[in-house]
């Protein structure tokens, strides 16, 4: 299988470096100083990440050479926006970037192309959407926007179905008061949370080093696949309380998994 080469887009795979911890956090911050060397080496360092990637991609009869090539304008992108400071690894901010900018390019080279028709009601409803919450702080329904647009509720859902397009799980919201909520932050994952993350590790100790309230947190956004806004509405705070204490919850088990 093509897949398998080892030459792509003229890259020999079986020689790509393979960087240490220590060996990113110094590139990086030459990258910081704009050392377009370190950027290069970097970028190298990470073409496994890359590859790793497209073989998810292996099934939709693209061209391997341009899922790569696709690939590594993700991997510069996220090299490019990546912050140091929200604690993250490099990788986790990466993938969903790369994965982001493949399906982009397999969407816009798909033949099929959504009709004005379908964008215009898409668009309608997301305005009227706002306009409703305006009015009440309650967040209409499918079916209540759909009768204001006068439209079939299958309609409108097929049409904003068919707008969607992906971005990265770490593109902020909004900001408020100094803190980002991120679309991860907006996330529920009820049909695959044995998937998450927090779920695969041993943090049973870990959890047990936070407080009360960001114990409730976690089990609430991680275990039982709650949004933030769920969340607040059931500890009676703020979203942005929700999510400031949600991260310092994860920098605590993060740093006390770290010394283990």
């Amino acid at each position: 299988m093509a897949l398998y080469k080892v030459e792509i887009c003229g890259v020999n795979t079986a020689k790509l470096p393979l960087l240490k911890n220590e060996e990113k956090e110094e590139l990086f911050a030459k990258i910081l100083e704009g050392d377009k060397n370190a950027r290069e080496t970097y970028i190298k360092g990470n073409l496994r990440l890359v590859l790793s990637i497209i073989q998810r991609f292996s099934n939709n009869n693209e061209n391997v050479d341009d899922l790569f090539q696709i690939g590594c304008i993700g991997l510069m992108k996220a090299i490019d926006n990546f912050d140091v400071t929200q604690g993250v690894k490099f990788s986790t901010y990466a993938v969903p970037m790369i994965i982001g900018e493949i399906r982009r390019y397999l969407r816009d080279n798909n033949s099929i192309r959504v009709s004005r028709s379908l964008r215009d009601i898409a668009y309608k409803a997301i305005y009227t959407k706002e306009a409703m919450m305006k009015q009440s702080e309650n967040e209409p329904t499918l079916q209540e926007i759909a009768e204001k647009l006068g439209v079939k509720a299958e309609d409108l859902v097929y049409a904003l179905d068919a707008i969607q397009s992906p971005v990265s799980l770490y593109e902020p919201v909004y900001t408020e008061g100094g803190d980002a909520l991120y679309i991860m932050d907006q996330i529920s994952d009820k049909k695959n949370r044995e998937e998450k993350w927090v779920e695969k590790l041993s943090v049973s100790e870990a959890l047990e080093k936070l407080s009360p309230r960001e114990y409730d947190i976690i089990q609430m956004r991680f275990f039982q696949g709650k949004t933030q806004m769920e969340v607040a509405k059931e500890v009676e705070i703020s979203q942005a309380q929700v999510s400031r204490l949600e991260k310092s919850a994860l920098l605590c088990m993060r740093k006390f998994l770290s010394e283990q």
